[in-house]
């Protein structure tokens, strides 16, 4: 960054002055203008954007100054009516829908935590989610509440569909709660997919997500001084179109709560599977001016043949997550939307750390399209040897580390599985692979197992174990295979027990009882045994690629 700006930005006074600070016990940088909650957040976004939409659903529409009598206002039901308090839990389970933010932000101004459940879960992964958390109220639509009938949650639920009106007039005129709030007070629970086969509740405070926002900010302004527009005047307010479920912590964290201090309208398509068609109707009709897509959305978009008869003149950003961007699609988004280029960015991170960890922005998005960026702003990024944690050179591959003010407090009631993710000095052991080359990182491969379809994180555990559950299973190993958009999907391989006769579909049908849609195995391949090393491990190479060995036993 040139020398001016970067003085402008970062020098004494300025919006991005960063010292050292005490982190629960670490050295860490950090903001030196900051808001000291999200609350502080909200009302800040209230005086600033005033009657600028906010939130914009098909059929209601709150701006920012107008959002904050609704959510004093179910502040005041749950407290009243339930009794929520600092540091209670409330669980909402539900798709994108007007409930939903006000209740975030109702619990959050209370001190309260929110439980994202998954909306796409099952009864059974419902149930756990809330044993795991044991929340004072359930709220969700009618949808998600209807898969836990016949199921006992053993607390009070809500049907946004029924009673939003009253949460909403409850108490009208009343003031935003005043309970203190600390910067490392936890305010959300969001679940990471399951490496033992279940999932784990990755606890989030108010600092972390402010530091997030501050720290992509900054990362955005760094863009603009390096291609010399910083202070040029802004064209129309942001305004995105949500591709994100409020369950993810980019619809949540890096959507809904970062909006807040940008004065970005975001606008909520019609509930339901995401559609391109909608989308692309939506940008034009609100003068979208960024997307944040996966790269699966993204490809299906680009490849409507009727792409040209939309106006998508205001668009000017388009980015995302999920995997590295392939060069064909960065290609295609070149040919098919040239005005975006500029704004292009494509980031790495995880729910674990707010989403801060690395950003590739252009030009480096064209130079280096197989790398995933350097770190963000105030936070720090290493390849170290898993063993030990020590520091590699460069151009060695190691296992991905990152540290910043944004790290999770730890998993919700799972000290082990936080001792082993999250060092003494707090760094978070991310379980990825890559290495650095000139300030730029390059991801070698993810968790071992990991698949990711159409941006969604599946851990093959979890899989396995309802498998393990059959009584005419007598073993299963589940792997990804490659899939030209969705980047992968789901393959079963089976050992049947003795005498059992079992079908493809009965063992989808099998899995789809317990899981999630996405979760369900869309092939399913039936054999003899499985390769097993000396120790009993399956051996998933040779099951993802079967010519890499000459049997199934490894010596």
């Amino acid at each position: 960054m040139p020398e001016q700006p970067r003085a402008a930005l970062l020098g004494p006074g300025g919006p991005f002055e960063m010292r050292e600070e005490d982190v629960l016990g670490a050295p860490l940088e950090v903001f030196v203008r900051r808001a000291p909650s999200l609350r502080e957040l909200l009302v800040g976004a209230s005086a600033r954007f005033g009657e600028r939409p906010y939130l914009v659903f098909p059929d209601r529409e709150y701006s920012y100054a107008s959002v904050i009598g609704p959510v004093a206002s179910a502040a005041a039901f749950l407290r009243d009516r339930y009794g929520v308090g600092k540091g209670d839990r409330v669980a909402i389970a539900a798709a994108n829908c007007p409930g939903w933010p006000l209740a975030f932000w109702a619990a959050t101004s209370l001190g309260a935590i929110t439980v994202a459940m998954n909306g796409w879960w099952t009864a059974p992964e419902l149930a756990y989610g809330l044993e795991l958390t044991t929340p004072t109220v359930l709220l969700g639509d009618t949808r998600r509440l209807a898969r836990l009938e016949g199921l006992d949650p053993g607390i009070p639920v809500v049907d946004f569909e029924r009673d939003l009106a009253e949460i909403e007039g409850y108490a009208p005129g009343i003031d935003l709660p005043d309970t203190p709030i600390a910067e490392d007070d936890p305010f959300l629970i969001l679940f990471t997919s399951g490496t033992t086969g279940r999932p784990k509740g990755a606890l989030l405070s108010h600092r972390s997500n402010i530091h997030f926002i501050q720290a992509a900010l900054l990362n955005g302004a760094a863009g603009l001084a390096l291609r010399g527009e910083l202070g040029k005047v802004a064209g129309s307010p942001p305004c995105v179109i949500s591709a994100s479920p409020l369950f993810h912590v980019s619809g949540l964290n890096c959507q809904l709560v970062m909006a807040a201090a940008t004065g970005m309208t975001i606008v909520y398509p019609s509930v339901g599977r995401w559609d391109e068609e909608e989308h692309l109707r939506l940008t034009e009709r609100h003068r979208a001016t960024s997307w944040s897509l996966v790269p699966t959305q993204l490809w299906r978009v680009l490849q409507r043949p009727d792409l040209d008869r939309y106006d998508l003149s205001s668009l000017v950003q388009v980015g995302g997550g999920s995997s590295v961007w392939p060069p064909a699609l960065l290609d295609t988004l070149e040919r098919k939307l040239p005005g975006v280029r500029p704004g292009l960015g494509t980031g790495y991170g995880m729910t674990e750390t707010n989403g801060l960890g690395t950003s590739l922005r252009n030009p480096l998005t064209y130079q280096f399209p197989d790398s995933i960026g350097q770190a963000y702003p105030a936070t720090e990024v290493r390849i170290c040897d898993p063993a030990d944690g020590t520091p590699l050179a460069e151009g060695e591959v190691g296992e991905i580390w990152i540290r910043s003010a944004a790290t999770f407090l730890g998993y919700w009631n799972n000290p082990g599985a936080t001792a082993e993710a999250l060092t003494p000095d707090r760094w978070y052991r991310t379980g990825d692979f890559g290495h650095a080359r000139d300030s730029l990182v390059y991801l070698e491969g993810r968790r071992q197992d990991l698949i990711i379809r159409g941006g969604e994180n599946i851990y093959p555990a979890e899989i396995e174990s309802r498998l393990a559950e059959h009584p005419d299973i007598a073993e299963a190993a589940v792997i990804g295979v490659a899939h030209p958009t969705l980047g992968h999907e789901v393959k079963a391989v089976v050992v049947l027990r003795a005498g059992a006769v079992l079908g493809p579909g009965d063992i989808r049908a099998w899995t789809e009882q317990a899981l999630a849609t996405y979760k369900v195995p869309t092939h399913v391949e039936i054999v003899d045994s499985l390769p097993h090393n000396a120790t009993g491990k399956v051996m998933k190479h040779l099951l993802e690629a079967p010519e890499a060995g000459s049997g199934f036993v490894e010596e």
